[in-house]
């Protein structure tokens, strides 16, 4: 055999039996890294026994649980395969999350992390390049942890805004959300790490979320969510896609034939490996061939249904060996692709300094104001006493609960709500304190702060101060949804009392999404500052000083309250079925016909509702203005463009909007974002803005013929702001045209 060749002039067979012979690291040849990940799959598929493959498509926690053991090898996260040591394919060390690599129960003592703000407020940047340095960030610290499996990408749209996990998701638009989670993935995956894209699909609410079927029609959900997940795929390559626990349409996620096979390996190509959310798994047979890879958190599953049992089925012939074989060849090209193999995950410094400036970028770029009266911000640096009440703000800054929980040294634990759910026991502060980053702006003021626990107490202490500002939270979790979109604990009391003391009040919001904001006319000044990781202190100090002018626009529309929601009134798993045999194992349907494909903004514009903040809206320090729209078709494609011009006296950031709508009777749709930019520009300055539209955003899913069809006709094309605020009016005709999936 001559190593002259590569990979290509030699027949598998012959190539794995010198492996097998020979106990070859075949992997780890340089001239094989010639190949492509799937020729080096294959190769090393046709020299896997039985019990190896079998070992890669399962996968237990990688930590103690219950009765069951650290696996051997593990190093201590989400999950854990053996891999095949004897060919070069390292074992899978898979962690949470999206925001940053998390430490479940402190199984690796003393093992912290960079904690990125949430994915809402990365969404809120409108900024795809700064996705892609924050996935690249993951992407270094997981590696240098010895992970090479990161469970992140989520990209779930918000169709339910009390959902406990929106915090983890990049809001309501499938064009915004698609491109965030596609960068970042990327960053992730730069970095030789293998990324998933998660929660495929529809998983909207965490209400009986092992227990619910999301129900939509199909071209409905393929102009929503699943455009989403089409884009982000697209995008960003991910090496793997995480089923969600959810139902769709009756049948469970992590065995949906459709959504599997014949959306995502069909029309999609995907060439990555599917694996199930942690417990997610309900068959062996059945899940298989509907295309799933591989069953995750089997300690959480009534048995290891890829273990032993699929070891039979694939002997007695149920189960196709070529399946199997496919399974594993999925989860190797995917280590192949990112480099995973020939550049293993091993323990390395990590710059947790250069990292933590990320993090604060997102932060600063992500806040968004919404209310500034009277330009109350920014706050002067002379001012002489300042009153900061609320929300541990002299501690640091509120994070997400659940699975994506990062804890950067130095968080700090508080009780949650719920102190018997060991999983969410605990609130965690991340150790950026507004109060000290606060202070550091006006060093010569009297800064005092207050717990806000007794309204009456804050109110009398603002009573005179130059400047009054408030934190105020809602703390979300996976595993829960909020009961409404209210701030508990008696915190608009607090606001209402304090904003009567001192008119010259701001409110700093810290919520996983959208809230109501009853006093919100009585205060002069409202930042939504989500959560906002490691140096979230400094950020929203910078912005209320004026150090960072906001630049932030909302990915989710914050309504007026929950009587404007598709679904005013979240359903209880216990009560809403009227169907015997699902009322029988505790089942349950959610209706998102209600909407469709109008997810979020849509929705406001197709009923005619005015939300409190519209879809893709953000003030900042300065104003701009929008001039001389233009649609074209410039040969196949169609182009948009308009000038942003700077009126103000600041330099400033701006993210000029497209949208477009059909008036068309038959087949026609409510306005969809298609494109933005994100320009800074010195006052008196203008910038032309264009973008190229992606035809799929005009199209409507013909589940007929299964393809997207562009309806010929006029198009209206609007610009602005935000969804709500589009001066700019223009035509375009376009031609009628079909469109793959």
């Amino acid at each position: 055999m001559t190593t002259k060749v590569g990979l290509s002039g030699f027949s598998l067979s012959v190539l794995s039996a010198a492996l097998l012979t020979a106990g070859h690291s075949w992997a780890a040849e340089a001239a094989s890294r010639h190949d492509s990940p799937d020729r080096r799959a294959e190769a090393v598929v046709s020299a896997m026994t039985l019990d190896e493959k079998i070992a890669l498509v399962h996968t237990p926690f990688g930590y103690p649980i219950g009765d069951s053991p650290k696996p051997e090898g593990a190093i201590g996260s989400a999950a854990y395969a053996p891999g095949v040591p004897r060919l070069g394919i390292p074992a899978l060390q898979e962690s949470d999350a999206s925001l940053g690599v998390t430490n479940p129960y402190d199984i690796r003592p003393g093992d912290n992390a960079t904690a990125l703000p949430s994915s809402m407020m990365l969404a809120a940047t409108f900024d795809p390049k700064l996705a892609r340095k924050g996935g690249e960030m993951v992407g270094t610290e997981a590696h240098a942890k010895g992970i090479n499996v990161m469970l992140a990408g989520g990209v779930n749209l918000t169709r339910e805004p009390r959902n406990g996990r929106n915090f983890e998701y990049l809001g309501e638009d499938p064009l915004l959300a698609g491109q965030m989670a596609g960068n970042s993935i990327a960053g992730i995956q730069s970095r030789h790490v293998v990324s998933t894209i998660k929660h495929y699909a529809l998983n909207a609410q965490e209400t009986g979320r092992v227990m619910v079927s999301s129900v939509i029609n199909r071209s409905a959900a393929r102009e929503s969510d699943l455009l989403a997940f089409e884009l982000a795929i697209e995008k960003g390559q991910p090496g793997s896609v995480m089923t969600g626990y959810n139902r769709i349409n009756g049948q469970y996620a992590s065995q949906n034939a459709f959504l599997i096979n014949q959306v995502l390996k069909g029309d999609w190509r995907y060439k990555g490996w599917v694996m199930s959310d942690w417990g997610a798994t309900h068959s062996t047979k059945k899940a298989a061939l509907a295309g799933l890879d591989q069953q995750s958190g089997e300690n959480l599953d009534p048995k290891v249904f890829f273990g032993e049992p699929l070891k039979r089925a694939v002997q007695k012939g149920s189960v196709p060996q070529e399946r199997l074989d496919d399974m594993v060849k999925r989860i190797l090209r995917s280590l192949f692709a990112v480099g995973a193999v020939d550049n293993p995950a091993k323990a390395a410094s990590i710059d947790y300094d250069a990292h933590a400036q990320v993090a604060k970028a997102v932060a600063e770029q992500g806040i968004v104001l919404l209310k500034n009266a009277n330009n109350q911000l920014p706050l002067s640096s002379k001012a002489k006493r300042i009153v900061v009440i609320g929300s541990h703000a002299d501690v640091g800054v509120l994070s997400g609960g659940g699975s994506s929980q990062v804890t950067p040294l130095g968080s700090v634990k508080v009780p949650s709500p719920y102190p018997d759910n060991a999983f969410i026991a605990n609130m965690v502060y991340h150790p950026s304190s507004p109060l000290k980053a606060i202070q550091a702006e006006a060093p010569k003021a009297q800064v005092i702060f207050d717990s806000g626990e007794d309204p009456q107490q804050a109110a009398k202490l603002a009573q005179g101060a130059d400047a009054v500002i408030v934190f105020a939270q809602q703390w979300t979790a996976e595993s829960v949804d909020v009961k409404d979109l209210s701030l508990p604990d008696n915190q608009d009391a607090l606001i209402e009392a304090v904003a009567k003391a001192n008119p010259k009040t701001t409110v700093v919001l810290e919520t996983g999404g959208p809230v109501k904001m009853p006093w919100l006319g009585k205060v002069s000044a409202v930042v939504e500052a989500w959560y906002s990781g490691s140096k979230g202190g400094e950020a929203i100090a910078s912005v209320l000083f004026g150090r960072v002018n906001p630049s932030g626009r909302l990915p989710i529309t914050f309504p007026q309250d929950e009587t404007q929601l598709p679904r005013p009134n979240m359903r209880d798993p216990a009560t809403t079925t009227s169907n015997p045999g699902e009322k029988r194992k505790g089942l349950f349907s959610e209706n998102y016909n209600i909407e469709g494909a109008d997810v979020g903004y849509k929705w406001y514009e197709r009923e005619g509702k005015k939300p409190l903040f519209p879809f893709g809206y953000g003030l900042s320090y300065t104003t701009f203005s929008y001039s001389n729209l233009s649609a074209e078709l410039r040969g196949s494609k169609l182009v948009l463009g308009m000038d942003v011009t700077n009126r103000g006296q600041l330099k400033g950031i701006d993210t000029p909007q497209f949208y477009i709508g059909s008036s068309s009777k038959h087949n026609g749709f409510t306005s969809r974002l298609v494109g933005w930019d994100r320009i800074e520009l010195k006052p008196g300055k203008t910038k032309r803005v264009t973008v190229t539209v992606d035809p799929r955003l005009v199209a409507r899913f013909d589940e007929k013929v299964n393809a997207w069809h562009i309806k010929a006709g006029n198009y209206r094309v609007s610009a602005g702001a935000n969804a709500m605020e589009r001066p700019l009016k223009a035509q375009v005709r376009l031609n009628e045209k079909y469109l793959a999936p």
